[in-house]
């Protein structure tokens, strides 16, 4: 069996119904250049060396399969947030750490080019033999590639802009991949303006993308129960869609984080200085009215006076003093989580429960994380959305015991909202 699962197309279930999409698999490569979009969006340290290069290793499969079958690779990605792509944004975001990096993983030489698009890229993708891999410059170094298709549909000069970095892109392949999944959910030119220029060719998903859709798709649709979402972070306006989507599908939902004490504000409890969204209070009282018992918020807070580490702290149950702010769940709550998540047959994971980076305040997330590894050892499947619960996860020592940890933390969150990602749509059919 292929990494990711069967070989006979990817059903994609954000809204519940079966559309199917063709994979890697279902293409034939020899001699071909192939235009992969990768998300090789990988931290980097002053440096600039990778300090975690999972998106790199979640992205061998694809193409190791494609170099096996003969195909000529042109693969392509963002990393960071570039300002104008001038020379301070090349020097920090440029993918050169990557392509050296993936060279090692593969054990071949990954031709490095200066940029995205243009004669020189042109030039070096007529010379790739089968077999061979380039992999182009940092795409956001051009603007065209993050323009909204919203703004390009209002301005003539946008949509030009967008359609002209696209074409180019277009212009280099004969087969079009998709095994981005952290970008599946934004309209940037590479995820789908390419593609649809390159209506008529093979166009077609990757195997990590597949694996994604696949886990998500059944959590959203078919999920064994009890199913059981903890959802955390700084605030509520962060996950109220993925809130309201999974209200009438999970069995119970744990909250977490400084967006609990918006939840809490709402329903009269004491919350001294911890965050809150005071335009939300309202929404979160009737989403608790709403969810009645399946909503669970904290019993209790890890609080102080300040974020930072090795402070002092205070357990409050209930009622926050003025001149606190809570800033971690606290061990009463944590054991509720902890035997909840143990009953649970499948569990979604998005946030942490407290100020994680910031010891102590990271005990509770550590705890959850504890507890979905040993519930995942006894038979639940555990699904871990990206970021800083990646992260956890990963700080716990439990990531390898995990049923499927996502790539694309914002992408995760829109697919359990059910919402249909356009780049996604416009691949192939099965």
């Amino acid at each position: 069996m292929p990494p990711g699962g069967p070989s006979d197309g990817i059903a994609f279930l954000a809204t519940g119904d079966r559309h199917m999409k063709k994979t890697v698999e279902d293409i034939e490569v020899r001699g071909k250049r192939v235009l992969v979009r990768l998300d090789l969006n990988v931290p980097l340290d002053g440096s600039g060396r990778i300090t975690d290069d999972r998106r790199i290793t979640s992205a061998l499969p694809t193409v190791k399969r494609l170099l096996d079958g003969g195909g000529r690779l042109i693969l392509m990605s963002h990393l960071g947030r570039p300002k104008d792509g001038g020379p301070g944004d090349r020097k920090k975001f440029t993918l050169k750490p990557v392509a050296g990096r993936l060279g090692e993983l593969l054990g071949k030489r990954v031709l490095m080019l200066d940029e995205s698009v243009g004669e020189s890229v042109s030039s070096a993708v007529a010379n790739l033999a089968d077999g061979d891999v380039c992999l182009l410059e940092n795409l956001r170094f051009n603007k065209p590639e993050t323009i909204k298709d919203k703004k390009a549909a209002s301005d003539a000069v946008l949509r030009s802009d967008k359609d002209g970095f696209a074409r180019q892109l277009a212009s280099l392949a004969d087969v079009y991949v998709n095994d981005a999944f952290g970008t599946c959910h934004r309209d940037n030119a590479s995820m789908l303006t390419v593609p649809q220029m390159m209506e008529g060719k093979p166009r077609v998903v990757g195997y990590l993308v597949r694996k994604e859709l696949e886990f998500l798709g059944a959590a959203v649709t078919d999920p064994k129960r009890p199913f059981v979402c903890v959802l955390g972070g700084a605030k509520v306006s962060d996950k109220l869609g993925v809130i309201k989507s999974l209200m009438g599908k999970c069995d119970t939902i744990l909250i977490g984080g400084a967006m609990a004490y918006t939840f809490l504000s709402a329903e009269g409890v004491a919350v001294g200085k911890s965050l809150v969204e005071p335009e939300l209070l309202d929404t979160a009282k009737k989403l608790r009215q709403d969810a009645g018992d399946r909503l669970k918020l904290p019993t209790d807070s890890v609080c102080a006076k300040e974020i930072a580490e090795n402070v002092t702290t205070t357990t409050c149950p209930g009622d926050i003093p003025a001149g606190q702010m809570g800033l971690d769940i606290g061990p009463e709550t944590a054991k509720a989580y902890e035997s909840i998540v143990a009953g649970a047959g499948t569990v979604v994971w998005n946030g942490p429960m407290g100020v994680f980076e910031t010891p102590p305040f990271d005990r509770g997330t550590l705890a959850v994380a504890e507890a979905l590894a040993k519930a995942t050892d006894a038979g639940t499947i555990s699904i871990v959305g990206g970021g800083d619960s990646a992260s956890a996860v990963d700080v716990a020592g439990v990531a390898d015991r995990m049923t499927h940890i996502s790539t694309g933390g914002g992408a995760s969150l829109e697919f359990l909202e059910g919402k249909t990602f356009a780049a996604i749509d416009v691949l192939d059919d099965a």
